[in-house]
């Protein structure tokens, strides 16, 4: 890790459908191999089965589950005297919206609809209604950080 400065970030641009930011930055986060067109139509084709199945915005859908399954506070490890305690910390802007993607995402691969858009629209209906997997793990990571909240005067 370079000390000098932190690493540029990188432009992204809004996706071309609904000229949102998030939806590029989930639609990133599915490709596999540089495969956008696939993973376009995977975002795509599953945002257009949450607009069948609610009759709303798919947009606004998918941001109230993002929403609802992005952590506002974690536990790091942090090493004092020979022990190493889990420390909660609050948890910066970015990071949230990127452990919420990365965990909607995986929460839907580990589904077992037959096509990856099925997955993908039941885990953000799921998690646009507070439950599922990805909600579940955001709990988790709270309890946790609840948990070991003794050792908060620990963090840096």
């Amino acid at each position: 890790m370079s000390r000098r400065h932190s690493a540029e970030k990188r432009e992204i641009n809004p996706d071309p459908k609904y000229g949102n930011l998030v939806v590029s930055k989930f639609m990133n986060s599915i490709m596999y191999q540089g495969k956008k067109s696939v993973a376009e139509s995977i975002v795509y084709g599953a945002l257009d089965i949450i607009e069948g199945k609610t009759k709303q915005n798919p947009v606004s859908v998918f941001e109230q589950a993002l929403d609802n399954v992005m952590p506002s506070i974690e536990v790091r490890s942090r090493r004092v005297g020979g022990a190493t305690y889990q420390v909660p910390v609050e948890v910066r802007t970015s990071r949230r919206q990127a452990l919420g993607i990365r965990w909607i995402i995986s929460a839907a691969r580990e589904r077992n609809e037959k096509t990856m858009m099925e997955r993908l629209s039941s885990e953000l209906l799921d998690a646009s209604n507070n439950r599922g997997n990805a909600v579940k793990k955001r709990e988790d990571t709270h309890r946790m950080a609840e948990a070991n909240r003794a050792f908060s005067p620990y963090r840096w």
